[in-house]
C-alpha cells in the first residue's frame, strides 16, 4: 500500500458517502475541509440528490457520480460497508482508495476491496490524517 502522503498527493477527487447538509455533522465539516484544501469533493446521499451544499454537488449514489473518483470516503455504519464496496466494484473506472472513518470497520468489506486491488484505509479520519501531514 502507498503511504498516506502518496495517496493524498495523487488523489484529488473524493466522494463522501453519507454526506450531510448539516454543518455540525462530521461528513459535512470534513467534506468542506477537503474542498477547501484543493480536493474536488462530491457528496453522496439520496436525500441530497441534485443539491449543492457549500459548493459540494450531491448525487444519490456512487454509480451516478459522472466523474472519476480517486477516494471513496465512507461515513456510514459498518454494516453498510460490504454493500458500498460492491457498489464501488460496479463502477466503470474504480477509485484507487476506499477510506473509512473512525469506528467504521468490516473485515469482509476490506478483504473484498483488497482482493480487487483497491487500497483500503480503515478506521482513520481523512481530515485528521491530512492535517498531520500537511498543516
Amino acid at each position: 500500500m502507498r503511504s498516506l502522503i502518496e495517496i493524498f498527493n495523487n488523489s484529488k477527487v473524493i466522494a463522501v458517502i453519507g454526506f450531510s447538509e448539516n454543518p455540525a455533522r462530521p461528513s459535512n465539516r470534513i467534506g468542506r475541509y477537503l474542498a477547501g484544501n484543493s480536493f474536488t469533493v462530491y457528496g453522496v446521499n439520496p436525500v441530497l440528490k441534485g443539491k449543492s451544499v457549500d459548493d459540494i454537488i450531491c448525487y444519490d449514489s456512487l454509480v451516478n457520480v459522472p466523474f472519476k473518483i480517486d477516494i471513496v470516503n465512507i461515513f456510514r455504519r459498518s454494516e453498510f460497508l460490504t454493500g458500498i464496496v460492491n457498489e464501488v466494484l460496479m463502477l466503470k473506472v474504480r477509485p484507487s482508495v476506499i477510506w473509512t472513518q473512525y469506528g467504521v470497520i468490516d473485515s469482509a468489506a476490506k478483504d473484498l476491496a483488497l482482493k480487487n486491488n483497491i487500497e483500503y484505509v480503515e478506521n482513520k479520519c481523512i481530515m485528521t490524517e491530512h492535517q498531520k501531514l500537511f498543516l
